[in-house]
């Protein structure tokens, strides 16, 4: 029996019977050799792990654009909190976390260069045909390894495909990211926030403090344990209603006070115009972009589609760095 197979026993023995089993996967679009280590969902795990997709969310924004400062959360750092709180949840509820893990990690690598302001500003251009949750699958599908993709398992793309508000993930485990996603950007942004100016700890509604807590640390612990106690030999993951109320109306505040804050986002109209820019460029000299996405066009993708791509992949560093050569005159750069 190799080391997989003892592996995948274990996952019968002791996880709840709610959790994802590796051994009942619907498999991968291609069929291939099992690992003689690795469970299928941990070899997901490794595989956007080592992504070049992966690696470059340390240069992509998650709320402040290019921020002054060592210590503001970049797409990379939420990414790992996501995974970190969503592993607690897993471990707790005997649920399977390299799934949990792999659906973590790989939730958000089809953002786009400056964060929402960027989606927004390549939804408008493809006349609405972009989200970064579809373009996350895309990447990990289609466009990672220079066209033949990580070839993941189903559980792990639903998971990924469905962690926005509006989704519904097939797994418990898919449940727990798209839950655990919110949890962890509602508590770093505030602490962002705080640290970049834009509001104090003072500001939040004191009647929301009393049910969360009074700082961050606390609020998210409060909203962990809750998940848990919640959701605790279910088939599915829950919150209190108080808890799930409060932190509703929380994720409204952020809204309000940060996130359409003028101060915050002073600058998401230039990033909105440059990711326009850009996408025009490419669009009439596509002859410029990578050989991998030249190939692309030739087996039968749009213009659109591929330029499309080539943007929502870059860094905010990369996008300056080539507004700055098509746009601005070198001697001014």
């Amino acid at each position: 029996m190799t080391i997989r197979e003892q592996l995948e026993r274990r996952e019968y023995e002791y996880l709840s019977p709610y959790a994802a089993k590796s051994q009942d996967s619907k498999g991968r679009g291609t069929v291939e050799a099992e690992c003689d280590i690795r469970p299928v969902f941990q070899r997901d795990r490794d595989r956007i792990l080592h992504s070049k997709s992966f690696r470059r969310l340390k240069q992509k924004t998650q709320v402040f654009l290019l921020p002054k400062g060592d210590h503001y959360r970049t797409r990379l750092t939420h990414t790992l909190e996501v995974s970190q709180n969503a592993r607690t949840v897993a471990k707790a509820l005997r649920l399977n976390e390299d799934l949990v893990e792999a659906i973590a990690l790989g939730h958000d690598v089809g953002h786009t260069p400056f964060g929402h302001a960027g989606e927004r500003a390549l939804n408008k251009v493809t006349g609405g045909n972009f989200t970064h949750n579809e373009q996350s699958v895309r990447v990990l599908d289609k466009l990672e390894k220079h066209g033949a993709g990580l070839n993941l398992t189903w559980e792990v793309l639903d998971g990924i495909v469905n962690h926005k508000t509006s989704g519904t993930p097939f797994t418990l485990e898919g449940q727990i990211v798209r839950l655990s996603d919110k949890i962890a950007y509602i508590n770093h942004d505030i602490d962002d926030a705080i640290r970049g100016g834009i509001i104090e700890e003072a500001d939040i509604p004191s009647d929301l403090k009393a049910v969360l807590g009074v700082s961050s640390k606390v609020r998210l612990d409060t909203m962990i344990h809750d998940v848990i106690t919640s959701s605790m030999d279910k088939d599915r993951i829950t919150q209190s209603a108080e808890v799930e109320a409060a932190m509703i109306e929380l994720r409204k505040f952020m809204f309000e006070n940060v996130y359409l804050n003028p101060k915050a986002k002073s600058e998401e109209d230039k990033a909105v115009a440059m990711i326009t820019k850009l996408y025009e460029y490419y669009l009439l000299h596509y002859e410029i972009l990578p050989d991998e996405y030249l190939q692309m066009l030739g087996e039968g993708e749009s213009k659109e589609r591929v330029v499309c791509d080539y943007i929502a992949g870059m860094t905010d560093n990369y996008a300056v760095k080539k507004f700055e050569e098509f746009f601005v005159p070198q001697a001014w750069q």
